[in-house]
């Protein structure tokens, strides 16, 4: 599996398909990480990108369109789902106390060798077994030592 720098939880991924203009702070984000940082996804993230995207965004977006957005991405690393990285999320669920589908993402990112998980769930700045995960949707100037 080749190594990624990043994982972009299905949140960000959401955010750059968004059209919604109370979310353009967060589209313009999300199209930044998109552009810039050496990210892979899992296939869980993949397809809750789909199944939100097409059925629960207040804005839902076209199946054909998500599709596109979904398959330039697939040229970037995907995490498929494994009974290795099941275990490895019921042992971070555990540990940690989140949720299995947050703790199979976490174990997702472990899989790829990211060290940071870009999420707007789960707690920010906080290292889950040498995964970070930042929220990149914070106001930073709101941010505590800025």
């Amino acid at each position: 599996m080749p190594a990624a720098d990043v994982l972009l939880d299905s949140n960000v991924l959401l955010y750059a398909l968004s059209s919604a203009p109370a979310e353009q702070f967060k589209h313009d984000q999300a199209a930044k990480l998109i552009a810039t940082e050496n990210f892979g996804t899992s296939y869980q993230v993949v397809m809750e990108t789909w199944v939100v995207a097409t059925r629960k965004m207040e804005r839902s977006v076209a199946a054909e369109k998500v599709a596109a957005f979904l398959e330039q991405l697939l040229v970037f690393p995907c995490v498929p789902g494994t009974p290795g990285l099941y275990r490895q999320a019921v042992h971070l669920a555990r540990r940690y106390g989140i949720h299995p589908y947050d703790a199979a993402i976490l174990a997702a990112a472990q899989e790829l060798g990211a060290h940071t998980l870009y999420s707007e769930d789960l707690s920010h700045g906080q290292d889950y077994d040498g995964v970070k995960v930042l929220n990149p949707f914070l106001d930073l100037a709101q941010q505590p030592g800025s």
